[in-house]
């Protein structure tokens, strides 16, 4: 047609001028004039905020609050949550100041204990193990692993905040605890662990049952208490149990006709008994529980 073509090494050189252009980035702001480049700053900014996250631990202390919220699987989540958070902040190092001795291992350890309910098994073993870890946790004068001492202390604390009367928890402490300067093995911790958070549910079920029974007044007919005494004893068997929780399972078994006919014989007397204050009812029922349980050899 008369025209010159271009040469292949000109039309080579066209192509990668091309490409070149396409894949080159956009023009980089003159500096200070606060303009990024949109998709530049979105990936620079996600690595940054992921490497920052990463670095300040918040990525794993996230992943195992949701794993105990998955394990713990509580009524109201959000709750459970913000306490977690709250907990792990107050029992930090940075926020008591101090480094964790013997009052902030303690602590912790109850924190961990309490955090699923033992018939949630996986969740409380798991949650016992990390409350053994750190109280075993040795300093420089001290060498690794839970004493007699940490482990008795610690289940007094769990027994305090509970419908248990002090009589009842000192004499199960008196059944499961260890000598001060004795070694404590993990078996041995979670079972003294799980047996005072069962007795403190006996003592609540106990005292609702002391609410049927004393109809709101605030004071039962004590041949109805005892009655339901002896039905409550009856069902819990004259064998020590191994395992604490079957304690309320035994419980359980109570069938209400039973109940029923008891405190129906029981009232059979037309003449009005003597009453049972909610303090002595306690103490009965409890006394049953602690007298079944296996002690630690």
């Amino acid at each position: 047609n008369g025209r010159k073509q271009p040469s292949p090494p000109a039309i080579e050189m066209a192509a990668y001028e091309k490409r070149r252009a396409a894949a080159a980035p956009a023009a980089v702001p003159a500096a200070g004039s606060g303009l990024t480049e949109p998709a530049e700053a979105a990936s620079g900014g996600l690595r940054s905020e992921a490497e920052f996250l990463l670095r300040a631990g918040v990525t794993a202390m996230v992943r195992e609050a949701l794993l105990k919220v998955l394990e713990a699987r509580p009524e109201e989540p959000v709750s459970f949550l913000a306490d977690y958070f709250e907990r792990l902040v107050l029992g930090s190092p940075e926020a008591t100041g101090e480094p964790p001795g013997q009052p902030q291992r303690l602590a912790r350890a109850l924190w961990y204990v309490r955090l699923a309910h033992h018939s949630h098994r996986t969740a409380f073993d798991s949650n016992a193990g990390a409350a053994y870890e750190v109280l075993g946790a040795g300093g420089r004068r001290r060498r690794a692993g839970v004493d007699g001492r940490l482990y008795s202390e610690l289940l007094r604390r769990i027994c305090q905040h509970g419908a248990a009367p002090a009589e009842a928890a000192a004499a199960l402490l008196g059944r499961v605890r260890c000598r001060d300067h004795e070694a404590v093995p993990f078996d041995v911790f979670r079972y003294g662990v799980l047996t005072c958070f069962v007795l403190l549910e006996f003592a609540a079920k106990a005292d609702a049952l002391y609410g049927v029974l004393d109809g709101g007044s605030g004071a039962a007919d004590s041949r109805v208490c005892q009655a339901v005494l002896r039905a409550l004893e009856d069902a819990l068997g004259v064998s020590h149990f191994s395992i604490p929780s079957r304690y309320l399972e035994a419980g359980s078994k109570l069938r209400p006709d039973g109940l029923a006919l008891a405190m129906d014989q029981a009232l059979q007397e037309r003449k009005i008994g003597p009453s049972m204050s909610r303090e002595e009812f306690l103490s009965k029922a409890t006394a049953l529980f602690v007298a079944k349980v296996k002690p630690v050899e």
